[in-house]
């Protein structure tokens, strides 16, 4: 860390309920080995988290899996983020989301619901969640228009459903929402593996860019539309969640403090429990929140950069899994010593398939298959 660069305070806290989701997404940013994973820390520990994250100065909080509402404890939970003065966003895939279970959400304080879907038809929402939910979340989304909650529709974009999102930014209009993030899928855990099948073309995404616009320029004000591009295609590094360590922190189902969703993979840092350390000690002096802050831990290129303090040297995990080296500089920058990894897989993208590689999809099964132990 830089000598002067004692952090902020961890404006968003993101609270990762649990791993356990009725879901199957290919793209899914859980952890590979999530099924062994099956540790859930108690509603008391959650609710001493809220407390010590809002005495550190976190205001927006992030209820999220997994699947949040197999939690039993949701509104309890969101209850006590009230009573605090945080605000609090639920993001689900609308499963287990009832009337009742909304009613009581919205009594409880709920601020605000993030309703994802796969993609505009019943087909392909249902193939790519290996799951029949298109139906269900078509009620939820109605369901979350009658609580007076902002209408605020995800899709994760990617090779299999581009080419749909004339049509999914119409469904998300038809429905009423306020606000639709179409998040190119960022390639780790499960995306990761099924690269190959998911990573779009560049044609695909000056296309899928000029239909959003078109649709902007129709809609005006009435739905907002966020297009998130993927870092693949672009040769520019993006800091790593606004700098790793400076304002987002995230709390996993078992109780480790992380900097990011997936630092978890990262060889040789340890990330403290919130059961045996306090927020505070965790975001100003554990190790693995300081290893990477500011620009001191650089290496070049990045260290003699003109842009290191835009980009903060990008992300560690791309790094990790794209040079096996979590210091390197994010191999997406065009000038990483290991930007042709990512210029290979984008034309291997563009090119003709002879075969494909069959879809992983994020089930148990395949979870604990993937990460048993050599023997």
């Amino acid at each position: 860390m830089n000598a002067a660069a004692r952090p902020g305070p961890p404006l968003w806290l993101l609270a990762e309920l649990t791993y356990r989701c009725p879901l199957h997404c290919v793209f899914c940013y859980n952890p590979v080995d999530f099924a062994r994973q099956e540790d859930e820390i108690s509603t008391d520990d959650w609710l001493k988290v809220l407390r010590e994250g809002r005495e550190l100065g976190a205001v927006q909080l992030g209820l999220s899996g997994g699947e949040p509402l197999l939690r039993d404890d949701l509104e309890i939970i969101v209850a006590e983020a009230r009573r605090l003065g945080f605000y609090s966003n639920l993001l689900t895939s609308g499963v287990g989301l009832t009337e009742a279970r909304a009613a009581a959400l919205k009594a409880a304080g709920l601020d605000h619901v993030q309703l994802s879907f796969q993609d505009s038809t019943r087909e392909m929402n249902d193939f790519l969640s290996h799951t029949k939910t298109f139906s269900l979340k078509n009620k939820v989304a109605k369901i979350i228009k009658d609580q007076g909650w902002p209408m605020v529709m995800n899709v994760v974009i990617h090779r299999l459903n581009i080419d749909h999102i004339d049509r999914i930014i119409g469904m998300a209009h038809e429905m009423g929402a306020e606000y639709l993030e179409l998040a190119n899928t960022q390639y780790y855990s499960w995306a990761f593996l099924n690269r190959s099948q998911l990573l779009p073309t560049h044609e695909q995404l000056r296309q899928a860019e000029a239909v959003t616009d078109a649709w902007r320029a129709k809609l005006g004000e009435t739905m907002r539309i966020f297009f998130v591009a993927p870092d693949y295609h672009e040769g520019k590094a993006k800091k790593c969640v606004n700098g790793w360590g400076s304002m987002f922190m995230t709390i996993a189902p078992d109780g480790a403090a992380l900097p990011c969703h997936t630092a978890r993979m990262l060889p040789g840092l340890a990330f403290p429990n919130v059961r045996e350390m306090s927020l505070r000690d965790i975001w100003f002096d554990s190790e693995g929140f300081n290893r990477y802050r500011g620009t001191g831990w650089m290496k070049e290129p990045c260290s003699s950069c003109a842009h290191k303090e835009e980009d903060l040297g990008g992300c560690r995990c791309q790094a990790y899994m794209l040079a096996q080296d979590a210091a390197a500089a994010d191999p997406v920058c065009r000038l990483s010593p290991q930007h042709h990894v990512v210029q290979a897989a984008v034309a291997e993208a563009a090119a003709p398939k002879v075969t494909e590689h069959p879809l992983l999809f994020r089930d148990p099964v395949n979870s604990r298959r993937l990460t048993e132990p050599a023997r």
